[in-house]
């Protein structure tokens, strides 16, 4: 069994068990890549397709696994090469990031603009998704790092560092009953109201459902969704009142929305950024973390990852006052 093999192997299968595909994009040929997974399956006295004539139809379970596994062995030797890379001095390699909706759209992107102009070189992957699916990438082993709100639910998998914290507020247009009344918004008022919010997690009860029961109040869910940009259509059509991150809001939604200010009625949250715990760590995601991280040095950041320091560094990130980070201003 070789590294080609495995290359060819997961090259096939990532192209839907169509070996043109994967020559195509592996530059070699067609039979040459069918001359390997036959040499692969030979060596290693298993099935790992099945087939309808020549054409490779699915995976067999064995198949499945070993792909799976074949992934995490060259995730791993990638990893080897880059640190090697870097320890020359050459700044190459990937930074793989899992992350939601909110942040890639309105947090990252100029942080990983800054971040492109530093290391030219580096490239980066987003992968967007819910905490479920976050959760798999980190098990997989396919991202460095992950940013998100309320990362404790991946277990001691993850080095977990607080870059900021955050708040709600609702969304109306600027018609609605709520944006001309002048009374200080509650939490009885809200549940009189249809709402439009973000799909719950079903990793731990959710802190924004715990605050109306804490009330004996039943919110009415009138729509959920991913995306805050989702979520604001849907209040400007009329579905109900929104409740979005602070972040989510932009100098154009106040054209025709009215933000009321709920931060007092929810929770403050607090956005993690989250590295698995056996990666190697190079320069540049310390510095990736720094871009994030503004209440933490560099020299910070790299003592939580080596082992003789992290207890300590942990033990103080808990006691730094973590940024607040796009709060809504009246």
């Amino acid at each position: 069994m070789t590294l080609k093999q495995l290359r060819y192997f997961i090259q096939t299968v990532d192209c839907g068990l169509n070996i043109t595909a994967a020559s195509e994009l592996l530059f070699t040929s067609q039979p040459g890549i069918s001359k390997q997974l036959k040499l692969l399956e030979s060596e290693l006295g298993i099935k790992l397709f099945l087939k309808k004539g020549k054409s490779l139809t699915s995976l067999t379970d064995a198949g499945q696994e070993v792909y799976e596994r074949a992934k995490r062995v060259l995730n791993d030797i990638y990893e080897i090469e880059n640190f090697a890379l870097e320890s020359k001095g050459e700044q190459r390699g990937v930074l793989s990031i899992g992350t939601t909706h909110t942040q890639a759209r309105y947090v990252l992107p100029d942080i990983i603009r800054q971040f492109s102009d530093k290391f030219p070189l580096i490239d980066l992957e987003l992968h967007q998704g819910t905490s479920e699916q976050i959760d798999e990438l980190v098990r997989e082993k396919r991202v460095n790092c992950v940013i998100a709100s309320g990362l404790n639910a991946f277990n001691n998998e993850l080095l977990q560092i607080p870059i900021y914290r955050w708040s709600r507020v609702a969304i109306v247009p600027k018609s609605h009953p709520l944006a001309k009344d002048k009374r200080n918004i509650n939490l009885e008022i809200l549940s009189k109201h249809s709402l439009v919010t973000y799909i719950f997690s079903v990793q731990g009860q959710s802190s924004f459902l715990q605050a109306f029961e804490s009330q004996g109040l039943t919110p009415r869910i009138a729509f959920t969704a991913r995306d805050a940009d989702i979520i604001k259509t849907y209040v400007r059509k009329g579905m109900g009142v929104g409740i979005v991150a602070s972040m989510a809001i932009e100098p154009n939604d106040l054209n025709d929305l009215y933000v009321l200010d709920i931060r007092k009625l929810f929770p403050e949250l607090t956005t993690w950024i989250g590295v698995p715990q056996s990666i190697i760590t190079r320069a540049y995601l310390i510095d990736f973390i720094s871009l994030l991280s503004t209440h933490l040095k560099k020299d910070e950041i790299a003592k939580i990852f080596d082992l003789d320091y992290r207890d300590e560094y942990l033990n103080m990130i808990k006691d730094l006052p973590i940024p607040e980070r796009y709060l809504f201003n009246e």
